[in-house]
């Protein structure tokens, strides 16, 4: 085999190796890093919110949902949905 054909094999070897390292690594990584069901907070299936209440951004953490008002208060929520408290927000005045 000419000497230059030799070394082109030895190249596609080194690349086939390679791409099986780079495949195993990907999978690898997908099956060790993506979440597993379950692990994120779920959101409840229904919030009892106050009269007149519009919601503008929620946040859920573990075992309670906030949900930030239009007229600048949050509303915590247990994760079964009840309303446990009301926190008033101060905007500083310009």
């Amino acid at each position: 085999m000419p000497p230059a054909l030799q070394w082109l094999k030895w190249l596609v070897m080194t690349l086939t190796l390679s791409l099986i390292g780079g495949v195993i690594t990907v999978v690898w990584l997908l099956v060790t890093r993506l979440p597993m069901p379950g692990a994120h907070p779920m959101a409840p299936p229904r919030l009892e919110m106050p009269a007149g209440a519009v919601a503008s951004a929620v946040t859920m953490g573990s075992g309670w949902v906030a949900v930030v008002t239009t007229d600048n208060r949050i509303l915590i929520f247990g994760a079964d949905g009840k309303f446990w408290q009301e926190i008033a927000v101060k905007l500083p005045a310009n």
